[in-house]
C-alpha cells in the first residue's frame, strides 16, 4: 500500500439532497445487496423517516479515505481467494477510519459510516436480534439514499474502481461523512 489520503468537503445539506439523494431508488440497491451479502442494521429498511435525518441538519462534511496501491501491488495478479482476503482486510480498516469521524461528533453532529457497517463479524439483524453496538453503529450516505459513486466523482474527481481479473484497482475509496449544524 502506497498511501492513504483523507479527502473532505463541506456542502449544504439541502443542495446535496436535491442533487444526490433518491432514497427510494438507492434503497432498492441496498436491499438487493443485502440479499446477497447479508442483512445489516445500518441499511434499509428502517423504522424511521430518512428525510427527517437529512432535514435535521444544515451542513454535510463529506469525508473520503483514498487508499492508493503501489506499482508492485498493481502489477501482481492474485488468485480469487487472495484478492478476497486483501479486500476484506481493507474493509476492516473502515473501523479505524470511522474513529476519525466519531471524534468529530457532538450533540449537533452525527457521523455517517463508510458504507456497510462491519463492526461485528456477522450482523445480528440476520438473526432478528437487536444491534449489539447501537452506540457505535451509524448509517451511511448510501443507506440514507445518497449516490456515493457520483458524490465521490463530482466532489473529489475520482471514479469508483473495483478489483477484477485478479487485479487490484488503482485505488480504493471509502466515503462517509458528518451531518452537522443541527436545526
Amino acid at each position: 500500500m502506497s498511501e492513504i489520503k483523507k479527502l473532505t468537503i463541506d456542502v449544504d445539506v439541502s443542495d446535496y439532497v436535491e442533487k444526490y439523494v433518491d432514497f427510494e431508488e438507492v434503497s432498492k440497491l441496498c436491499i438487493e445487496e443485502q440479499e446477497t451479502l447479508g442483512y445489516n442494521w445500518n441499511y434499509p429498511p428502517f423504522d424511521f423517516d430518512v428525510d427527517e435525518v437529512w432535514n435535521s441538519y444544515n451542513k454535510l462534511m463529506i469525508i473520503a479515505f483514498k487508499i492508493d496501491f503501489s506499482a508492485e501491488e498493481l502489477e501482481h495478479t492474485f488468485e480469487d481467494h487472495e484478492l478476497e482476503y486483501i479486500l476484506k482486510r481493507f474493509e476492516r480498516m473502515k473501523v479505524k477510519f470511522m474513529n476519525e469521524i466519531y471524534m468529530l461528533e457532538s450533540e449537533d453532529a452525527l457521523g455517517l459510516f463508510l458504507g456497510k457497517c462491519n463492526l461485528c463479524m456477522r450482523c445480528t439483524r440476520e438473526f432478528d436480534m437487536p444491534c449489539k453496538m447501537p452506540f457505535k453503529m451509524r448509517y451511511s450516505l448510501e443507506s440514507l439514499g445518497a449516490y456515493t459513486d457520483r458524490t465521490v466523482e463530482d466532489f473529489f474527481g475520482y471514479p469508483i474502481k473495483y478489483a477484477h481479473d485478479g487485479k487490484l484497482p488503482e485505488y480504493l475509496i471509502f466515503v462517509g461523512g458528518l451531518l452537522y449544524d443541527k436545526k
